[in-house]
């Protein structure tokens, strides 16, 4: 189907009706005949009752974020399984059993209300603390309802700031004055149905009389505004995202808008003086050229004034990357990757020096994987939380402030028995000569070397997009699920990621995609020749571009696997800029109505290289067919990515009479779950398909 007209009619375009009578009567039909083949076995009982366990236990780390004298916590258990939004202080927290501040209970509010709400954040006003504006969503889609809160009373305010359901972004500028991109009505939106519009919303006014700040292009992704209110260095900002990787960034002046001239496809902020640029290609600037990845700072008002002398904060090499960087109110945290590891440093400027910067190494932080950046606290104090985690370690949040000692504040049980359990870290060779590294967790049976284990039942797992990384990290669910049986868990990093900046990116977007996939099939080929599995006892699993990558593997190279999972996938690439968020991620892919990239495209479209069982085709994998047996999950309610795309898949590989089973959750959002035992079912479920399967 990659050949002739790629306009050919699609048999299957019915069930992109999302919520039409039809389509959801396919849906029911493939649902039940899934839950009877998979749900009716002991083991599947045992699997979901382990899950929500973990998803439900009392001694879980309650992850925090500071705002003024309160740390808030979302929380969800057996008793709340929609969800509590509460409270508490830093000397309560350090408790083993902290007294908290109720907020927002989501259970009972959807009860009362007769909704399904499913909690998607809130952002709090700055500085005061006292307001915020609350985001629920009906069934854990991306459309949210917005409303104001009262933090002192802990109640909706009366007449306060909300909005209807849309994608909507919303922004404090004072308490009587937020930022609003929604949908005003026609036009307002962008081809990927996010806000085209910017305006300033004042108290006890309509929203048709809020006043346009910025308005972007139709094909542009969304445009937003924010307002920094660092006492001192007040300022407002304002973002046109062209597309994915590219921007338009303004300083909101009396006057009018000031772009700020830096590389559109950089990322920049501000914080005080400083103005931040992270570069995503090379850029060169004052005659001196800055490689992809540096992150590069200057003062805002000297910059704008036109001085481009540039301080180099982080300059990037072939084994390390910059994954992120937060202030403090004094320092600048680096969390940067070795070879997929974490290492910190502070960088904090010199007084009275403006290109001078102490950059010293983040003391005390052990070496066991991944160290994630939670918060930081920039208005008052130079605090920091860090969650500390590997594929074997469970979490330990600690808190510190920068010169001081490293505080352990709470630490997560282990889940899963990790006796006889190794992690290793090996190098694939792709097909064009590119080092591809992975992560192997699994059971050594006394010797630790991967050659000397016998082939194991073996779960890999990709991404390979959007320059996401894939670090270690604990996981109970899969630590129960998977390794507690005797599996071997493996992690792929591959191109298309961040794990070695925004090179190993791009490397991989549009013409070069086929490189992600040549990368996943290296490592497939690296784990059966290392003897850590074979073929037919290696299943893999991702979701969303993570879910494409799974419809490349069954469709390009099916001979290496013996089962995939494909979750809240993209298939159809040449319709998926039209359906839902999609055109937002042509930048990654390409735009299928462009013939010179539909070239591209179609030859790894899942949907258009679907074919037929041929009676010639070799069969390698052991299965009697030219495909592994394949599990697709999505949702109805995902309005990111529409649940189509697996629709549309699993009706065309029937209709081919091969071996595949679906499951749709009538709600849960791009997550395909809104609640932790629609999270615990959907898991029961791939493991129940895996390990009959691949055991």
């Amino acid at each position: 189907m990659t050949e002739g007209n790629p306009q050919a009619d699609d048999p299957y375009r019915w069930l992109e009706d999302v919520t039409g009578d039809t389509a959801l009567a396919w849906v029911r039909d493939r649902n039940a005949e899934t839950v009877t083949e998979l749900t009716e076995r002991p083991r599947f009982e045992t699997l979901r009752a382990e899950i929500r366990e973990i998803l439900d236990a009392d001694d879980r780390i309650p992850y925090v974020r500071r705002r003024g004298d309160h740390l808030y916590n979302f929380w969800r258990d057996a008793e709340h399984p929609r969800g509590l939004w509460r409270r508490t202080t830093l000397d309560e927290y350090r408790a083993a059993q902290p007294r908290w501040e109720p907020l927002i209970d989501v259970d009972a509010l959807a009860e009362a209300e007769g909704e399904n709400w499913v909690w998607q954040g809130a952002t709090v006003l700055r500085p005061g603390f006292r307001r915020c504006l609350v985001e629920l969503s009906r069934g854990g889609a991306d459309a949210t309802v917005v409303r104001e809160f009262d933090l002192e009373k802990r109640e909706f305010v009366d007449e306060g700031f909300s909005l209807p359901e849309a994608k909507s972004s919303v922004a404090w500028i004072d308490e009587n004055r937020i930022y609003v991109g929604t949908d005003f009505g026609p036009g307002s939106l962008t081809s990927s149905g996010y806000p085209r519009l910017v305006k300033e919303w004042r108290r006890g006014t309509p929203l048709s009389e809020a006043n346009l700040v910025f308005e972007g292009k139709p094909d542009d992704v969304a445009v937003r505004a924010v307002h920094d209110p660092t006492e001192g260095w007040e300022r407002d900002l304002v973002r046109r995202g062209i597309d994915f990787y590219r921007s338009e960034i303004y300083l909101r002046t009396p006057a009018g808008l000031v772009k700020i001239d830096v590389p559109d496809d950089a990322d920049v902020s501000t914080h005080k003086q400083w103005l931040l640029v992270r570069i995503r290609s090379p850029w060169t600037v004052a005659g001196r050229q800055h490689p992809s990845g540096s992150l590069l700072a200057a003062e805002l008002e000297s910059y704008l004034a036109g001085d481009r002398q540039l301080t180099v904060l982080f300059t990037p090499d072939p084994h390390t990357s910059l994954d992120y960087y937060a202030w403090t109110r004094n320092n600048l945290i680096l969390g940067t990757l070795s070879d997929v590891k974490t290492r910190l440093r502070v960088l904090t400027p010199s007084e009275g020096r403006s290109r001078d910067w102490r950059d010293e190494p983040l003391p005390g932080v052990p070496e066991v994987g991944t160290v994630a950046l939670v918060d930081t606290e920039p208005d008052h104090s130079d605090e920091f939380l860090l969650d500390i985690t590997g594929f074997t370690e469970p979490s330990t949040l600690v808190r510190g402030e920068i010169g001081g000692e490293l505080e352990p504040l709470k630490q997560a049980p282990a889940f899963f028995d990790d006796t006889g359990i190794t992690v290793d870290q090996y190098f694939a060779t792709s097909a064009d000569g590119t080092r591809v590294p992975y992560f192997v967790t699994g059971h050594h049976d006394g010797d630790t070397s991967a050659s000397s284990r016998a082939p194991q039942p073996t779960l890999l797992t990709g991404y390979g997009g959007f320059e996401v990384s894939l670090t270690p990290s604990y996981s109970g669910i899969i630590g129960r699920g998977w390794l507690a049986r005797g599996g071997t868990y493996v992690v792929a990093n591959l191109r298309g990621g961040g794990e070695y900046g925004p090179e190993w990116h791009t490397q991989a977007t549009k013409a070069n995609r086929h490189k992600v996939y040549e990368d996943f099939a290296a490592v497939a080929g690296d784990l059966v020749a290392r003897g850590i599995t074979t073929p037919r006892q290696l299943g893999i699993q991702g979701g969303s571009n993570g879910g494409l990558l799974m419809g490349v593997m069954l469709t390009r190279y099916p001979e290496l696997f013996g089962a995939i999972v494909s979750q809240v996938p993209l298939l159809d690439m040449r319709r998926y800029h039209q359906l839902l968020a999609g055109a937002s991620w042509m930048a990654e892919y390409g735009d299928p109505d462009d013939p010179e990239e539909w070239a591209f495209l179609g030859k790894y479209s899942p949907y258009h290289n679907l074919r037929a069982p041929d009676t010639d085709r070799a069969v390698h994998n052991g299965h009697g067919n030219p495909y592994p047996p394949s599990l697709f999950v999505t949702s109805t309610r995902d309005d990111r990515v529409h649940p189509a795309h697996a629709r549309k898949m699993v009706a065309r590989m029937r209709e081919y009479g091969l071996d595949v089973r679906y499951h749709e959750n009538i709600e849960g959002g791009h997550g395909a779950a809104a609640d932790n035992a629609q999270l615990a079912f959907k898991w029961a479920l791939v493991f129940e398909f895996l390990l009959e399967r691949l055991d």
